[in-house]
């Protein structure tokens, strides 16, 4: 009798293992199971997990929804602006005028130092000033902090996407936060850095104000300068500018164009953290109150006279790409010394890849709300386009052929110009063109919401996930909703507005997929009732033939007992 216990035991244990599998998961014993018996093996797929909620998401984080309409402010003429986010219409005015020129109620609604630019002395006697001094210096966008788990100041690209970088920023005063307790940068603070405006002919003083823990100069790519410590290159032309230092560069352009500026201390590290730029002459025109700076490119929002002459309007387009394996450095240490060797000498830009690639410092859906090109049949927009990534940009526009008229700040002799669809850019150069919005099949197919990007695939994806990366559109005003968003047909974009996307968090198609056919891919466990009864069934059967087994023993054996008292007895 002791042994019946341990074959229980052992039976009990067999039956239960079966089970156990059988609920974990039922397809790999159907498979074993038609695997003995020879029968065609099947193996149900597994069901799929429920959708997953999607966050709320901010599509327009509109904070100055006024900024939008066309100003008038201090005799300065601005143009209304169709972006969810407009630029400060008050420091366009400080930009044309001067930070010396404007009175204190307006200057007050900037976070601009009064020496920022200072404009003065027409010496033409054109009615404008020929005497300019620029202001700029260096800040690091979410880097790391000794006082703040957080990045600061924070800027972020993308949703939930905060790349480590540094940019030349107009001389401003106070925190460069929001805030003490928004620890985001304010919004003179942020990629890329600023385009630069200035007037053929005029005296120019650009005053690099270093207030970076590591040396900088400024190299005037393409700009007509002298050489000796003007150039911007520590090898040859001038010393680098130390932090806490500063260095006065000095320039009377004589051609004007589209031209670019950047960092020339260690290029492979600081042209790719960000200080890099556009730097534009424009011609010189009497009464030409230009626009020195545009912060975060895009719209200019005062054109200059020589603009206005052939356009409508004009953009400032900035590409640019970051790794990650460089940008992350900054996040990981605030010691210079410990920064100095690893970008200096440990990384290695050979080995090197592109994560994150943006137009004018946003990735889509960014993109969308600063840098859309909004436009209205029959009209002539001027585009500047500059390649700050170390690959070529080879930028197209859907429904649009655009004409390329000036390469590097040259222009295109008119019978040579190029009318086409794909525009290649190499690293470091400016093409501007002309997107005239006749629809005559040629030029313009007609108004639309029509996409505009960089046909490298990996450019329009965010760290490897799409849509991302350089995406915008060229949109017909008619198109915008009240938000100055596109109103597509298409897709519901509020995924791409969430984190949990870029995180890989949730399927590309969900909301567009009723019936779950692309949903992620759950965990093979039972949740059929069918499949709970039969393994009910199965369990009392394997029950059934226990006792059966144990009933069975128990006879035999009485009867073996029994046979065997009789031998005993007859003996």
């Amino acid at each position: 009798m002791k042994k019946i216990p341990v074959i229980g035991l052992v039976i009990s244990a067999m039956v239960l293992s079966t089970v156990a599998l059988f609920l974990y998961d039922p397809s790999l014993v159907y498979a074993r199971f038609f695997e003995y018996t020879g029968m065609p093996a099947y193996q149900a797929a597994p069901n799929s997990k429920p959708k997953p909620e999607i966050p709320p998401a901010i599509i327009c984080d509109e904070d100055y929804p006024e900024w939008r309409k066309a100003y008038t402010i201090g005799g300065v003429n601005i143009q209304a602006s169709d972006a969810c986010n407009p630029d400060n219409p008050y420091e366009v005015a400080a930009f044309v005028r001067g930070t010396n020129n404007v009175i204190m109620p307006v200057l007050m609604r900037t976070q601009l130092s009064d020496d920022a630019v200072i404009k003065t002395n027409d010496r033409d006697g054109d009615g404008d000033p020929d005497d300019i001094i620029i202001r700029i210096e260096v800040v690091e966008l979410n880097g790391r902090s000794p006082d703040s788990s957080e990045l600061v100041p924070g800027f972020e690209i993308a949703p939930g996407i905060k790349p480590g970088a540094w940019v030349f920023a107009p001389k401003s005063r106070g925190m460069s936060t929001v805030n003490r307790d928004d620890l985001n940068a304010n919004h003179l603070l942020r990629l890329p850095s600023a385009p630069i405006r200035v007037e053929a002919g005029d005296n120019v003083t650009l005053i690099l104000e270093n207030t970076h823990y590591f040396p900088h100069t400024i190299h005037l790519h393409g700009v007509d300068h002298s050489f000796e410590n003007n150039d911007g290159v520590p090898q040859t032309s001038e010393e680098m500018t130390m932090p806490g230092e500063q260095h006065i560069y000095k320039i009377k352009p004589r051609h004007a164009g589209t031209m670019l500026y950047h960092c020339h201390v260690q290029v492979q590290v600081h042209m790719m953290m960000g200080l890099q730029g556009f730097f534009i002459v424009e011609e010189n025109k009497p009464n030409n109150w230009v626009q020195t700076f545009n912060v975060g490119a895009g719209k200019v929002r005062k054109p200059s006279v020589a603009v206005l002459e052939d356009y409508a309007q004009e953009y400032d387009l900035h590409y640019q790409a970051i790794d990650t394996d460089l940008s992350d450095m900054i996040q990981e240490s605030n010691d210079v010394r410990q920064l100095a060797k690893s970008m200096n000498r440990l990384y290695d830009i050979t080995d090197g890849t592109d994560d994150y690639f943006m137009l004018n410092g946003r990735s889509f859906p960014y993109t969308l709300r600063e840098s859309l090109i909004t436009v209205e049949p029959n009209q002539h927009t001027k585009l500047r386009i500059l390649n700050g990534m170390p690959d070529t940009l080879s930028l197209h526009t859907h429904g649009h052929k655009a004409t390329i008229t000036a390469y590097d700040g040259v222009d295109v002799n008119p019978l040579a110009q190029i009318t086409r669809d794909v525009y290649s850019v190499t690293a470091a150069q400016r093409i501007d063109l002309d997107l005239y919005t006749k629809d005559d099949g040629l030029h313009s197919y007609g108004a639309g919401m029509w996409l505009m990007h960089d046909h490298a695939e990996r450019a329009i994806t965010t760290d490897g996930m799409a849509p991302g990366g350089n995406v915008s559109q060229i949109v017909y005003r008619k198109y915008l909703n009240k938000d100055a968003m596109p109103s597509g047909q298409g897709v519901n974009l509020t995924p791409y507005f969430t984190p949990e996307y870029y995180n890989r968090e949730i399927p590309s198609w969900t909301l567009s997929d009723a019936f779950g056919f692309f949903d992620d891919v759950g965990d093979r466990r039972i949740d059929n009732y069918k499949d709970v009864l039969l393994v009910i069934v199965l369990g009392a059967l394997a029950a059934v033939l226990f006792l059966l087994l144990v009933a069975f023993y128990g006879f035999f054996r009485g009867i073996a007992i029994k046979l065997n008292s009789a031998g005993v007895n007859d003996e």
